[in-house]
């Protein structure tokens, strides 16, 4: 999963989404001035939303290969979930003034949402509204789970990493025991070797001496 800028870039281009998502939905019960300006606010959010777009998919690339793959996976699905977007606000826009013209001639441009088919358009845009926004923040608790869910694989990771190291330490300590105990052991065989040679050749001048002494003695 991942961390940092990736996961800032995602949950402000989930964010910017669900406010397209509530503006788009809202256009169908605006006048045409009101519409006109929701569709330049439209647009403006759409541009935000395609340059977040374009940061996610530069940050995504700055990964290691395995990582990289799943999160430029991930921003192609948001890419496309924009495309869905843009459309909708396509088709909203159109409806909507087709909708706005109708009402127009039915002499209901002004009043509409006080009638009950229209307080029925609005109770059923809302509770769509609502859906989707719950939709929404689903999928960024699951992805704030999954997150916590990594993060805390990472701290199980650095854990064992740490108890490895630190066996290994306990390791190359014994190791520097047995090491310092086998020098001891050699330096004390050493000193008996010399030892032992020196008391040799004490014996053997002792014989030379008395063989000397016997010859000595016969002659």
């Amino acid at each position: 999963m991942a961390s940092g800028l990736f996961a800032q870039y995602e949950a402000e281009y989930c964010s910017k989404a669900t406010e397209l998502s509530s503006k788009i939905e809202a256009l169908a019960g605006l006048s045409p001035e009101q519409r006109r300006s929701s569709t330049r606010e439209l647009e403006a959010a759409v541009r935000e939303a395609e340059q977040l777009l374009q940061r996610l998919d530069m940050e995504a690339r700055s990964y290691s290969p395995n990582q990289a793959r799943q999160l430029l996976q991930k921003a192609k699905e948001f890419k496309a979930d924009l495309a869905k977007l843009k459309e909708d606000a396509r088709r909203a826009g159109a409806g909507a003034g087709a909708a706005a013209d109708t009402r127009a001639e039915l002499g209901l441009a002004g009043d509409y949402y006080q009638t009950s088919a229209g307080q029925r358009e609005r109770l059923l845009t809302s509770t769509d509204r609502l859906n989707k926004t719950s939709d929404r923040i689903q999928q960024g608790r699951q992805q704030l789970l999954e997150t916590e869910e990594l993060g805390v694989q990472i701290l199980s990771d650095l854990q064992r990493q740490r108890e490895t190291i630190m066996h290994s330490r306990d390791t190359l300590h014994t190791v520097d025991t047995h090491v310092s105990r086998s020098r001891q052991i050699l330096q004390t065989m050493s000193r008996r070797i010399l030892h032992n040679k020196l008391i040799m050749w004490g014996i053997i001048l002792l014989l030379l001496g008395a063989i000397g002494l016997v010859l000595y003695a016969k002659f």
